[in-house]
């Protein structure tokens, strides 16, 4: 049996930690998760029924979660061949509708899990308020420069820099104009938005 502990993490580490197991395995396994909230359990849950993995939960106490994953070896890889060309589009500095701050967690952990696809993006796009996600100071600024350094273009808009008055603080990728936005965004064989 392997057992993942993701007690105390927050979305989305208990199901990247859970996938690298998945991924790792080499024959049938029985994974055990740890967790400590329901959220997470429904997660890893849909997570690893969609691979193929018999899934049961069992709460042991409060804030005390066991998923328990039966696989039958590795999930089977997807075929992304067609899927050459994907752009990561972000307008904002934060996720969603409603509430500014949780927003902002968000949008990092939506950055940190791009960090974490098995086929990253070629390409992410920062305009309006996602501009300021790459200059100093951002809290995204670690994970967007080890993409960069993997091989994916970080473009951010120049004239939002500028309305900004961010264009000296820009800190990871280069400056790009609008032309080269739609460009990149019309050539790309998949646009992931947040």
């Amino acid at each position: 049996m392997i057992t993942v502990n993701a007690m105390g993490d927050n979305c989305p580490i208990p199901v990247i930690k859970t996938k690298k197991a998945m991924d790792a395995l080499t024959g049938p396994e029985t994974i055990e998760v740890l967790v400590d909230n329901e959220i997470a359990v429904q997660n890893v849950t849909k997570m690893a029924t969609s691979a193929g993995g018999k899934v049961t939960s069992e709460q042991k106490a409060e804030k005390e979660y066991v998923v328990t994953i039966e696989m039958e070896g590795a999930p089977a890889a997807e075929d992304d061949a067609q899927d050459d060309n994907t752009v990561v589009v972000i307008s904002s500095d934060r996720m969603g509708t409603g509430n500014d701050e949780l927003g902002k967690v968000l949008i990092k952990g939506f950055i940190f899990a791009v960090t974490q696809l098995d086929k990253l993006p070629k390409t992410m796009l920062f305009y309006n308020g996602g501009a300021t996600l790459t200059t100093e100071g951002s809290d995204s600024l670690e994970d967007l420069k080890s993409l960069e350094a993997q091989g994916v273009e970080i473009m951010t808009c120049g004239t939002c820099l500028d309305y900004y008055g961010l264009k000296d603080k820009l800190a990871v990728g280069s400056v790009t104009n609008m032309y080269s936005i739609v460009e990149t965004q019309a050539k790309a064989t998949k646009i992931i938005k947040p």
